[in-house]
């Protein structure tokens, strides 16, 4: 009789925590929790305890021991993966759970435009806050070499876009992330390029697109500046652009270019120097890539700025000369 006494004990007890445990798994499925979006951050070691005394503290409405219960339940204890995250206003806590174990980590973002020049580059990704900043005291030789590059100057490695990270990304991998896009949209665009360029190397097409890129913004324009550049190379004639007389100048330059500034010998100054300058003077962007292989097949030699943000074009130094006259005198 005592043997089923307690035997009736037991399996009450059994059932009713069953019934309870039951009671609070399907409040950890139903009931939201989350009372206004938060974010949450776990840390690189935090265990299964850490993390549910965590939550706790931050007034969600969670057990800590149901809530590892049901973690170990649906096999998820030790998936739960290191990172910053946003708790959605109403989730449960499966839902967190789930984010968790998906690693759905916050999301950071940083843009390059196009037309920035590396130290534009570097001083935005010094300056952002959620990047782990590892780059700031190296030298330009070991950054390139970090990132896999086998060039000594940085200028126009890095393609321009909007890249997403989570917290805490090393910059140095962000660099590479953008070195490499670089690099794959250049070998694409140069693998289809135009015949009979006279462009020798992938770079050498980077440096002219460099240039297109800072002479137009007009996305029409690209192709026909494109084409007076590369005529005037095939023909052995100076480029004589400003943009690169301005990156030559570099601290020098304060918005006007002198007389005394096209006649500076700088390895940059295309008034002086034939030929392309040594290397890019910006990032170029996908279209200037492309303008600068498939250029325009016009005649013109000569451009002028209208004063709009377009140009004047024309084949001949005396048509030229009287567009100087009506856009710049």
């Amino acid at each position: 009789m005592t043997r089923s006494i307690i035997a009736f004990t037991l399996l009450m007890v059994v059932g009713l925590l069953l019934v309870w445990g039951g009671m609070h798994e399907h409040l950890l499925v139903k009931k939201p929790v989350v009372a206004e979006e938060t974010s949450f951050e776990i840390k690189k070691g935090d265990s299964l305890d850490a993390i549910s005394s965590q939550l706790a503290d931050r007034h969600i409405a969670l057990h800590p021991f149901w809530f590892k219960l049901f973690a170990y339940q649906k096999h998820l204890a030790r998936q739960l993966k290191a990172g910053e995250y946003i708790l959605p206003k109403g989730a449960t806590g499966a839902d967190i759970l789930q984010l968790f174990a998906e690693g759905k980590t916050r999301q950071y973002s940083i843009t390059f435009p196009e037309g920035w020049s590396f130290k534009q580059v570097f001083q935005a990704v010094k300056n952002n806050p959620n990047l782990r900043h590892t780059v700031a005291d190296m030298e330009i030789k070991t950054i390139l070499t970090a990132i896999g590059s086998d060039k000594d100057h940085p200028e126009g490695l890095f393609f321009p876009d909007t890249y997403y990270f989570e917290k805490n990304t090393p910059d140095v991998e962000l660099l590479k992330r953008a070195h490499d896009k670089m690099l794959k949209v250049l070998t694409e665009e140069w693998r289809n390029r135009d015949e009979q360029l006279p462009l020798e190397t992938p770079y050498q097409a980077l440096i002219l697109a460099s240039i297109v890129e800072k002479e137009t913004a007009a996305a029409e324009e690209r192709k026909q500046i494109a084409g007076v550049f590369t005529r005037r190379l095939k023909k052995g004639m100076l480029l004589q652009t400003d943009p690169t007389v301005i990156y030559g100048m570099g601290e020098d330059y304060h918005g006007d270019i002198r007389h005394k500034d096209l006649r500076e010998p700088t390895a940059y100054n295309t008034y002086v120097n034939g030929g392309l300058p040594p290397t890019p003077i910006a990032m170029p962007g996908k279209a200037a890539i492309s303008a600068a292989l498939h250029p325009d097949d016009g005649d013109s030699l000569y451009f002028v700025s209208r004063g709009n943000g377009r140009h004047a074009f024309s084949a001949t130094l005396a048509e030229h000369e009287k567009y100087v006259e009506r856009y710049q005198r």
